[in-house]
């Protein structure tokens, strides 16, 4: 077997450590990666991007399930703030999957980046939101999952980071509110896998082993490690101070903004 198999599992650990630590998906991370682990394991398609984040949605669904168990269990979890919020998130994909042919990425991508940079400059210097501020009433949690779901798509970036974020931002506490994007974490790649699978019979000329852009392999490899994995991240985001977890949150939004800055310049 050649070794380039074990990066599968050992990108798995990684992912699923950062998304019970810190809630998010990991698709910032596990795209552009999975992307160079796909050629040099000798694969070249015109949609090879494409394989890469279907994939890595497919696993984000497994790992988030993890995540989500591991989070609920320490009782980390708003389901009245996931039951407001998510059908909002889900039409949001939606629209924003039908906005990415129409709209111009670039100045979302500049909006979002100047938000990562600036939500991690509170988060860094430790800023605290007005006590005063809570999360507004369900019809504007839906308008707000609906904004998630537009942005996150439109940008190809995952919706907890900036679930996270504005739950803090209205007083929750950071472990339930990483906790809560966990659990809003798995739905949402769900429905964005069953969106694959309906639309199958549009990929045409796959590499073996894969099916609706979705490389089963990489799919198997990531899985396996990430839900073994998520439940430990889940347990020391218990353990570590809430000022640490700002902190490592903080620097994840940086390169994410970077990511996007870098995408604006060479207009990929």
């Amino acid at each position: 077997m050649d070794l380039i198999w074990l990066a599968y599992p050992i990108l798995g650990c990684f992912v699923g450590f950062l998304a019970g630590l810190l809630g998010v998906g990991g698709g910032l991370v596990t795209v552009p990666l999975l992307t160079l682990i796909l050629q040099a394991q000798g694969i070249h398609h015109p949609d090879l991007h494409k394989i890469a984040l279907a994939s890595s949605t497919t696993t984000i669904a497994f790992t988030a399930f993890s995540s989500m168990r591991s989070h609920a269990a320490h009782q980390n979890v708003r389901w009245d703030i996931v039951k407001h919020i998510l059908p909002g998130i889900i039409l949001g994909t939606f629209i924003g999957a039908y906005l990415v042919h129409i709209l111009p990425v670039s100045p979302l991508r500049a909006v979002f980046a100047m938000f990562a940079f600036y939500t991690a400059y509170n988060m860094l210097s430790s800023r605290l939101p007005k006590p005063s501020r809570t999360l507004p009433r369900s019809p504007a949690l839906f308008g707000v999952g609906n904004a998630v779901g537009i942005l996150s798509t439109l940008i190809s970036a995952g919706g907890g980071f900036i679930s996270v974020p504005f739950m803090i931002w209205c007083n929750v506490p950071t472990r339930l509110a990483i906790g809560t994007s966990a659990a809003l974490g798995f739905p949402i790649a769900l429905f964005a896998v069953v969106g694959y699978l309906l639309t199958a019979d549009s990929a045409v000329s796959l590499p073996p082993h894969t099916f609706a852009y979705i490389y089963f392999p990489a799919v198997l490899g990531i899985a396996m490690t990430s839900m073994l994995v998520a439940p430990i991240g889940a347990k020391i985001a218990q353990r570590w101070d809430v000022a640490v977890l700002k902190k490592i949150f903080a620097c994840l939004l940086i390169v994410l903004g970077i990511q996007m800055v870098y995408k604006m310049g060479t207009g990929t």
